[in-house]
């Protein structure tokens, strides 16, 4: 199934059920009275998140959903019966926005959630509610209330934990292949990832985290150039950037320190909370060039860029330094999961 990240839908919750205006008419009571009886609600609209999905394809082809409508009331005090809900499936990670005013209405986020994007109008009341001392025969009723209906714009953003950054043929689906179980296309021309891919990446048996291959970004890719501004946003939800670069680039191919500067360039120009996020260098085809000339060249990018964070040399092709790296990121993720923890419990005192 082709990759899909956005969709635009159109939801509909049931009308509330109209309220009854009846009198008993039985033998031998010949003041009855009235009896008729409220309108059911309306059934409601709601996404739920289903891990078994990863994509928003389905809603190319089915784009409007709604919900029951209740029932009408009835005569001898019935109640109108309820119009049923209908939940709607999408992937794990799906924000939800109103299309007409992009209004953020919610997050999906872990398997099971549910969000309620449509309330079902409420039933009409029946005659027997408006009985009184002064009025014992009432007449009125009323109507139930519209469902809410809407349309939603629906975001699919990757659920991963480290995200591969890097301009195109940097070797970010060969590392991805290397380190997982996942197989996205490798070739030697650009721009050979279409789509995100993510792989479950082990660090050892109990230990693991999700990583995302990235189509490669260019320069003016925040503006729409190439395939970037599609996938950016698919490195919001990260909580540690690779950045992968070409350590022995085809002269024709350019600076590997212009092309870092440049992706930074770009996801500041993105989103300035990405561009802070903590991010790693990481120097890839190493094994193209002799031992002294890595530490070379290695030494002149730190320099050029005055680099503090974490570097690595690897090999994606060969596996070289592909487990220590793997092995740091296991760790660095599980440092700041419990710095986010103690903050929240710090928060939270």
């Amino acid at each position: 199934m082709k990759f899909v990240d956005e969709a635009t839908i159109r939801v509909q919750a049931g009308n509330g059920g109209a309220g009854c205006a009846s009198f008993r008419r039985e033998k031998y009571i010949p003041r009855g009275g009235p009896d008729g009886g409220d309108g059911g609600q309306g059934g409601s609209v709601y996404l739920q998140a289903d891990s078994g999905i990863n994509t928003l394809a389905d809603f190319r082809v089915a784009r409007r959903f709604r919900a029951e409508h209740g029932q009408a009331g009835m005569g001898k005090d019935r109640t109108g019966r309820g119009g049923a809900d209908l939940v709607v499936a999408v992937p794990t990670g799906t924000r939800v926005f109103a299309a007409e005013t992009n209004e953020f209405i919610g997050d999906l986020t872990s398997d099971g959630q549910r969000l309620l994007v449509a309330r079902g109008g409420t039933g009409g009341k029946g005659n027997v509610r408006f009985k009184s001392s002064t009025n014992r025969a009432p007449r009125q009723s009323t109507p139930g209330t519209v469902g809410e209906r809407l349309s939603l714009h629906l975001e699919l953003t990757l659920l991963a934990d480290v995200g591969l950054l890097g301009m195109p043929n940097a070797g970010k689906s060969t590392l991805i292949r290397a380190v997982s179980a996942a197989r996205p296309k490798v070739a030697d021309y650009p721009f050979t990832t279409l789509y995100p891919n993510l792989g479950v990446v082990a660090a050892d048996p109990l230990r693991s985290f999700v990583m995302a291959d990235i189509p490669g970004l260019i320069e003016g890719a925040a503006d729409g150039v190439g395939l970037g501004i599609r996938f950016l946003k698919h490195l919001n939800r990260t909580r540690l950037l690779l950045h992968l670069v070409d350590m022995a680039p085809l002269e024709e191919a350019g600076d590997p320190v212009a092309e870092i500067r440049s992706l930074a360039a770009e996801l500041a120009r993105f989103s300035p909370e990405l561009a802070a996020r903590e991010r790693w260098l990481v120097l890839n085809k190493s094994d193209l060039l002799p031992e002294d000339e890595q530490l070379r060249s290695q030494a002149a990018i730190v320099a050029a860029l005055g680099w503090s964070a974490p570097v690595y040399r690897i090999s994606a092709l060969s596996g070289q330094g592909t487990r220590a790296l793997v092995g740091d990121v296991m760790s660095r993720l599980e440092a700041i999961a419990a710095e986010q923890a103690e903050s929240a419990e710090s928060g939270e005192g």
